[in-house]
């Protein structure tokens, strides 16, 4: 399948691109074939409105384009368990309209894969509600401060500028629930610890009777 190139070619190198676009062409798999021709120069590159999805998604491939800041995987079929390559050269992200459904799954492998991320764009997913999907105004609020809890250095999520004031709000919110997390898990360790010991008191005393 022919790539669309949809931006000039550095000067000094005329088979190379900094911007390669596959959209529209109802492709299954990465063209891989293609796209590591441009692993020294590629910034930009558009896989939108395909069919790719999870099985195909081959992280050790993609993770060779050193230069690549945008990833573009609008309208494909992408879920929240897809495996990204460790790419610290990406800053942009969209994968809106695909089938991502678990916000902490998917915003965590994002975190981790992606380090220097600052604008991500996952609307018309059932993890991003919104009012394009059925979501209510309070469930879009929580999306986002929970994402830009987890991503401190969002400055755009979807189509609108994170503020200070969401940063605030987020660190506020979801510290308080980590915190009550932290503290459930130290009173549940504590409860299961006790139980151990009460369970292995009662065995010795079983056997201290039978000796007896």
């Amino acid at each position: 399948m022919d790539a669309c190139i949809t931006s000039g070619q550095p000067s000094n190198t005329p088979s190379s691109y900094q911007w390669l676009s596959f959209a529209y062409q109802g492709l299954t798999e990465i063209p891989y074939e293609s796209i590591l021709t441009q692993t020294e120069t590629l910034e930009v590159l558009d896989l939108s409105y395909n069919l790719l999805d999870d099985p195909y998604w081959n992280p050790a491939l993609l993770g060779r384009l050193e230069r690549l800041s945008t990833l573009i995987l609008d309208c494909n079929n992408y879920t929240s368990h897809v495996k990204f390559p460790y790419m610290p050269s990406i800053t942009t992200l969209c994968i809106n309209k695909n089938k991502v459904t678990n916000l902490p799954v998917f915003v965590e492998e994002i975190r981790r894969k992606f380090p220097s991320i600052k604008i991500l764009s996952m609307m018309n997913n059932k993890a991003a509600p919104s009012y394009f999907n059925g979501g209510s105004l309070t469930q879009y609020i929580d999306y986002r401060l929970y994402v830009i809890s987890q991503i401190p250095g969002l400055k755009i999520l979807d189509d609108t500028e994170v503020l200070d004031k969401e940063r605030v709000q987020a660190q506020r919110t979801y510290w308080l629930q980590q915190s009550t997390h932290n503290s459930r898990k130290r009173r549940e360790d504590s409860s299961r610890r006790y139980t151990h010991m009460q369970k292995k008191a009662v065995i010795r005393q079983q056997g201290h009777m039978k000796a007896v």
